[in-house]
């Protein structure tokens, strides 16, 4: 199914945009730290993407995106946020569902207070902790130090575009790993271990939003028997979701798996608007 491609002008430079054939409810996709919009290629070219209106931009400094024109503005979480909200206002949306992929799920839980229009959110590899937190949110692991690292080798970019994907892997997710302005993950992990943007674990207390929670059981990086326990003040379907044989991105590793549960929060937030 073909993907339409387009690009907008914002505040934070130019955006990059991938949008799906389908003409039903908007959903906006937002990747996680350097990767693109072209990761979610299984929903936007599938059965989904035919029936909903997928829209996938690439955030600034990634993929075919401009640089930041403001690096200390717009690198960062809410930085991010605003930039995913004035994207969906001068697209002329205002109501749409988020899905979020690792620090895209960080951002979604961002765009709450943003867009007032948000049907539902849904998050995969994303643990929203509060500052004192991290340590439980997240798991050790091997190439987890390169998330905020600046500058990348060559064996940096392998390590981080294996890691964060898994297998299929194919070439583009290395290239795009080595496109990204290295400036937005060393902006980015400065401000968020420095406690900037909300309090996410009370994002999640407190909103109404209908939230989904996913992960692959073999997540990474992610503790997800901390998503298990913290308190949500309005989770779907009153569990969160664990998908077998799947890592840090099951929309990738594991799409049927991952698509049955997206398209059925899709149909029950759309049911509901």
């Amino acid at each position: 199914m073909p993907v339409k491609e387009s690009s907008i002008e914002t505040s934070h430079g130019r955006i990059a945009i991938r949008e799906s054939a389908g003409e039903g409810m908007p959903v906006l996709l937002i990747h996680g730290n350097s990767s693109c919009g072209a990761v979610f290629r299984n929903q936007l070219q599938g059965a989904i993407g035919e029936r909903y209106r997928l829209i996938a931009p690439d955030l600034p400094g990634h993929g075919d995106s401009a640089d930041a024109l403001d690096p200390e503005r717009s690198y960062c979480m809410e930085g991010y946020a605003d930039a995913m909200t004035e994207v969906l206002r001068r697209m002329g949306i205002e109501q749409a569902v988020v899905f979020g992929w690792s620090l895209g799920g960080h951002i979604g839980l961002e765009m709450i207070k943003r867009f007032p229009g948000m049907l539902g959110l849904m998050i995969t590899g994303t643990p929203p902790v509060a500052p004192d937190q991290v340590m439980q949110g997240f798991r050790t692991s091997p190439h987890m130090n390169l998330a905020g690292q600046e500058h990348f080798s060559a064996e940096d970019v392998e390590n981080y575009a294996h890691s964060t994907c898994g297998e299929p892997f194919e070439p583009f997710l290395r290239d795009v790993v080595a496109r990204t302005d290295g400036r937005a993950r060393r902006l980015m992990f400065e401000k968020f271990v420095g406690g900037s943007g909300e309090d996410q674990s009370r994002i999640v207390a407190t909103a109404r939003v209908p939230l989904a929670v996913v992960n692959g059981v073999d997540e990474p990086f992610v503790n997800v028997a901390f998503l298990r326990d913290i308190a949500y003040a309005n989770l779907w379907e009153g569990r969160t979701f664990e998908i077998p044989n799947s890592g840090h991105a099951p929309f990738w590793d594991a799409p049927a798996a991952f698509d049955a549960i997206f398209a059925r929060f899709l149909d029950d937030m759309a049911a509901r608007r």
